[in-house]
C-alpha cells in the first residue's frame, strides 16, 4: 500500500546584506498563498561561519524537510550551511553568491570586476561606509542605495529602504566558504539581468558552475522586492520537485 503523500517542503528565506527579512514579504506573501509554509529568520550578517551556524540552528527546529533560499550575500550562507544536510532538498538563489571550497563573497567581486578590487577599496560598483576600523560594519551610502541595490523602485521605497539598512561585518567579504552545498543538492538560480551589485555575468557563472535551473529576471539586485512574483514561482518549482525527494529528508525511500 502506499503511504500518505509526502508533505511540501517548508522555505527558509535567508536575505542578504543591506537588508533584513521584511525584504521577502512580497514573495512569502505569495508562497503562503500556494500553501508552503515559510520561514524568514533574520540573517546575523557578523560573517560566513556565524551566519551558516545560526541558519543551521534554524533548519534543525524545523520538523520537515527544507528548501533554502538565499539573495545576495545570503547565497554564500546558504552554500555553506547546508552541506551534505539531508533534511535541506533544495537550494535557491537569487542574485547571489553561490560560493566554490575556499572562495570568498571579494573573489567572485574581483573577478568580474572591470577594475581590481581589495579589501579595503571593495569595488566602485559597491559604495559603502565603514565605520569601526578594520573589523568594522558597512552600510551602502545612502545616496547611492537606490542606484545600485535597486534602480528599478521607487525612490520613495529606496529612500526608506537606505536609512533602515542593516550593516554586514567587513570580515563577512574575505570568508572563505566550505565545500559547497550546490555540488550535492538541486540548485535553483535567479539571474538578474539588470543588477548593478552583483554582476549579471558573475551570476550567470556561478549558476553553470553550479548546474543551476536558471531563470533571467528584467531586475536590480533587489529583484525579491521588485520582482516577487518572479521569485516566488521559481521557489515553488524548487518545492514541488522537493516534496518527493523530501520524503524521509531527501533519503531513499523503503
Amino acid at each position: 500500500m502506499n503511504g500518505p503523500a509526502p508533505h511540501p517542503p517548508t522555505v527558509v528565506l535567508v536575505h542578504g546584506a543591506f537588508t533584513d527579512a521584511s525584504s521577502w514579504t512580497g514573495v512569502i506573501t505569495l508562497l503562503q498563498a500556494a500553501g508552503l509554509t515559510v520561514l524568514a529568520p533574520a540573517n546575523p550578517l557578523r560573517g560566513l561561519a556565524q551566519d551558516a551556524a545560526y541558519i543551521r540552528s534554524v533548519v534543525r527546529q524545523i520538523d520537515a524537510p527544507v528548501v533554502l533560499v538565499g539573495h545576495g550575500y545570503g547565497g554564500a550562507v546558504i552554500t555553506h550551511a547546508a552541506g551534505d544536510h539531508d533534511q535541506i532538498v533544495a537550494l535557491c538563489y537569487v542574485a547571489a553568491f553561490g560560493l566554490d571550497a575556499g572562495e570568498s563573497v571579494l573573489d567572485i567581486l574581483s573577478r568580474f570586476a572591470s577594475a581590481p578590487v581589495t579589501d579595503t577599496t571593495i569595488t566602485a560598483a559597491l559604495p559603502t561606509r565603514f565605520t569601526g576600523g578594520p573589523e568594522g560594519e558597512m552600510y551602502l551610502i545612502e545616496e547611492h542605495f537606490g542606484p545600485t541595490f535597486a534602480a528599478d523602485l521607487s525612490p520613495y521605497v529606496t529612500d526608506a529602504l537606505a536609512v533602515t539598512q542593516r550593516p554586514i561585518a567587513r570580515r563577512a567579504l574575505t570568508d572563505t566558504s566550505g565545500p559547497p552545498a550546490w555540488a550535492c543538492k538541486p540548485s535553483w538560480y535567479a539571474i538578474a539581468a539588470a543588477d548593478r551589485m552583483l554582476a549579471p555575468t558573475a551570476q550567470r557563472f556561478m549558476a553553470q558552475r553550479m548546474a543551476a535551473t536558471e531563470y533571467s529576471v528584467a531586475a536590480s539586485h533587489g529583484v525579491v522586492l521588485s520582482q516577487p512574483g518572479a521569485v516566488a514561482a521559481m521557489i515553488r518549482e524548487a518545492a514541488e520537485q522537493g516534496t518527493d525527494r523530501g520524503d524521509g529528508y531527501g533519503l531513499p525511500r523503503s
